[in-house]
């Protein structure tokens, strides 16, 4: 989808370059790589295509780091230029129509429906937003941002086991909701 601007031995040079110059950029992609990988994910259908839209996005990101006031909005930010990239690679698309005589073969396996699949997405939000605002909260930063029991706790200001207590509270309340019985 994109071409590499880095090839070799630049791009070696370019990334050690890179770690000199900004250090705390650095740390950061360890730290929030694979968080913001999933986002890049969800907005692709491509796991190559995702990994190549968060390196435009962290380039965009890295080009701006010094005008960046704010260091602990950078997930907000770097989650804009994963959007705005990826829009503007939707829009700059060229789809190509060939007609022809015959219909192509069906797959043999269906694929899943992206309409349940979805109604069940809209479900289990439904489910999370009835909970408590802790519980959501804490369920939150444990299963969609994989914060560890020990990295919620320090967010909420809680000990480690009011994390385990809340989150299996709030988790026994979803496996009740009526919604949700397909899934089980």
């Amino acid at each position: 989808m994109t071409t590499p601007v880095c090839t070799g031995a630049s791009r070696a040079a370019a990334a050690s370059a890179g770690q000199r110059r900004y250090p705390s950029f650095s740390s950061y992609v360890r730290a929030r790589g694979p968080v913001l990988l999933r986002t890049a994910r969800s907005l692709t259908a491509n796991p190559s295509d995702a990994e190549d839209l968060l390196q435009t996005a962290l380039t965009k990101t890295y080009v701006a780091w010094e005008r960046i006031e704010d260091h602990r909005a950078l997930d907000g930010y770097v989650r804009r230029a994963l959007v705005n990239t990826r829009t503007s690679q939707w829009r700059k698309r060229k789809v190509d129509e060939f007609a022809c005589e015959e219909l192509p073969e069906r797959e043999t396996a269906p694929a899943p429906d992206p309409a349940e699949q979805q109604s069940l997405h809209d479900a289990m939000w439904r489910a999370v937003l009835k909970l408590p605002d802790r519980q959501r909260a804490m369920v939150v930063l444990r299963y969609y941002e994989d914060l560890s029991e020990v990295q919620t706790a320090e967010v909420m200001g809680v000990s480690v086991g009011t994390v385990k207590s809340a989150v299996s509270r709030a988790l026994g309340k979803l496996r009740e909701d009526p919604e949700l019985s397909p899934v089980r």
